[in-house]
């Protein structure tokens, strides 16, 4: 596949970077057809940035402690982005509050890991998603790929898969299943972006079938 039929996106982080590297390793792999143009992020030290260094993609880090408000921050962040010519910004562990510009509404995607709104919000991030999910005795929880809007974890959603919770699960190995299901709904949700086929309207979004070429 060409990189004109390809679609552009950015993808912001703020640690480890798995789910750039997932993302990257689907687009090898020809399951994915999508083109990292910007990487963003917002911690120098994060590991995840080799990711980009290594493949050559353009790398932003700018750390929030340098801006007065989220509002400011996030501005600068998009003043990049739009640089970058991108479709979709695609938020892979970005642990920092965004602002979303008007022109980038229902144009960043977020996946959090849990069937939202369960265990969601501001402070609900990483293994504490996983651990508030054994402490209340769910038997289900999963992972949910959103639009993001301006409240943490509350935009339309656009796909959720489940997963079951197993007697004897540490939040440690409730993570490693519900992470492989990330690696899977994510990229195939880019698919459907680049595909266009997702239609959101209010708070709800759908999905049209493929349309296969005669």
């Amino acid at each position: 596949m060409q990189s004109e039929d390809r679609l552009p996106i950015a993808v912001m982080i703020s640690g480890g970077g798995t789910t750039l590297k997932n993302v990257l390793t689907e687009i090898d792999q020809g399951r994915c057809p999508a083109l990292v143009k910007q990487v963003i992020s917002s911690n120098a030290n994060a590991s995840g940035n080799r990711f980009a260094t290594d493949r050559k993609i353009p790398l932003h880090v700018a750390n929030r402690a340098d801006h007065t408000s989220d509002a400011a921050y996030s501005e600068a962040l998009f003043s990049v982005i739009r640089e970058a010519e991108v479709r979709y910004v695609i938020l892979g562990g970005f642990l920092k509050r965004l602002v979303i510009p008007q022109d980038f509404v229902n144009r960043v995607i977020n996946i959090h890991p849990s069937l939202v709104p369960s265990f969601s919000g501001q402070g609900m991030y990483g293994m504490r998603v996983h651990q508030a999910v054994l402490d209340y005795g769910c038997q289900l929880t999963g992972c949910t790929v959103h639009f993001v809007d301006n409240e943490y974890d509350h935009g339309p959603i656009i796909s959720q898969r489940a997963v079951p919770v197993l007697p004897g699960d540490s939040a440690e190995l409730l993570q490693k299943r519900v992470f492989r299901e990330e690696c899977r709904v994510y990229p195939e949700v880019i698919r459907w972006l680049a595909e266009d086929r997702v239609r959101c309207e209010d708070r709800i979004v759908k999905i049209s079938a493929k349309e296969i070429d005669a």
